[in-house]
This record gives C-alpha cells, structure tokens and sequence, in this order.
C-alpha cells in the first residue's frame, strides 16, 4: 500500500509540475499539514528550501535526516537551531561529505549534532528527514544552494505517521552499517 500512495504522489507531482511551482491541498490550513496532507514543490526557485526550514522550525521532538549532498546554509541552520530548542537530531551523509570542500557536516559537527557516514553504498543517493515520526520530506532535492537556485528538482513534503515509520525503519537500518563522523 505505501508503494502505491508514493507513486501515486509522484506521478501527481510530475503532472503538477507542469501547472506551477507549488501545490498546496485545499484542505490544508494556517500552513498546517493535517495528516494524511502533503505539499509538492518545484525548483529552481520553487520555495524548496524555504518549505524544509518551515518544517525544521515547526519540529517538536525529533528528526532523522538522510543526505547526499548537504552544502544548504539555511538548512543546517535551521537543523542547529531545532538543536538549541532540545529537538533530537541524526544525520546520515553519503562518504562524498567527508572531502567535499563545501559540506555542512562539520557544521553540524561543531554544534554537536550526532553526524555518521554511509559508506556502505556506491552511493548513499537518500534525501530524506523524518519529523517527529509524522512528516517525511523526500523528493530528488539535494539539501543544496544548487538545487534550489539551479536544478531542475522536486520536494515532496508529507504528514502520514505510516509512511514516516516505514522511513524511519529504512533509517535505522543504513544507521546500524553507518560510522560516526569525526570531521575533516
């Protein structure tokens, strides 16, 4: 069942993509998701930044992020502040963060985020956060400047509580074969 609602929303997103930048359900209000809801966005300039750092904010207990690329400046600002507010964060980043000249990882590191590596995969290609185990966001959006100023990508932003536990488990899963990060 959560194979169909995901491809259902993508090939919705796809056909939507040709009608505007961003969608928002009806019944959605006040810029709340009531379960169930999601919001689908386009870029470049589509707000897709914009729409993950509403959510980081709005983030009460936890989030579990999966990267592979992560150079977004407002992204891990937004990730560091939820910190300070007491909200549990891990992340998992693809090897490539430990030589990219540009990555956020020692960022993150630095304010004591919890940060490991997947180096399990030719590529940990996952760009992922669970939000207090009821929102996912997914899509093919880096956490980048480039994919939100440049890049043809989308971002998929969902309150479902099943489909955030069934990521969640897939989270655990590249987190038990992952290593922490030290830094560069």
């Amino acid at each position: 069942m959560t194979k169909r609602i995901i491809l259902f929303l993508s090939v919705l997103a796809i056909a939507l993509g040709f009608a505007c930048d961003q969608f928002q359900p009806q019944n959605s209000t006040d810029g709340h998701l009531a379960d169930g809801d999601y919001r689908v966005y386009f870029s470049p300039q589509g707000g897709c930044t914009e729409a993950v750092v509403a959510q980081l904010e709005a983030a009460k207990s936890n989030i579990l992020v999966q990267a592979y690329s992560f150079t977004s400046a407002p992204i891990a600002k937004a990730l560091v502040d939820a910190h300070k507010r007491g909200v549990k964060i891990q992340v998992i980043l693809d090897k490539s963060q430990r030589t990219e000249k540009y990555s956020e990882a020692d960022f993150l590191g630095h304010a004591d985020i919890p940060t490991f590596i997947d180096a399990k995969h030719s590529i940990a290609h996952n760009k992922i956060m669970i939000i207090d185990g009821e929102f996912v966001i997914t899509g093919s959006f880096n956490f980048t400047t480039a994919a939100e100023k440049r890049n043809a990508e989308n971002l998929l932003v969902i309150h479902n509580g099943n489909l955030a536990s069934t990521y969640t488990k897939n989270w655990e899963t590249h987190l038990a074969h992952s290593e922490a990060y030290s830094g560069k």
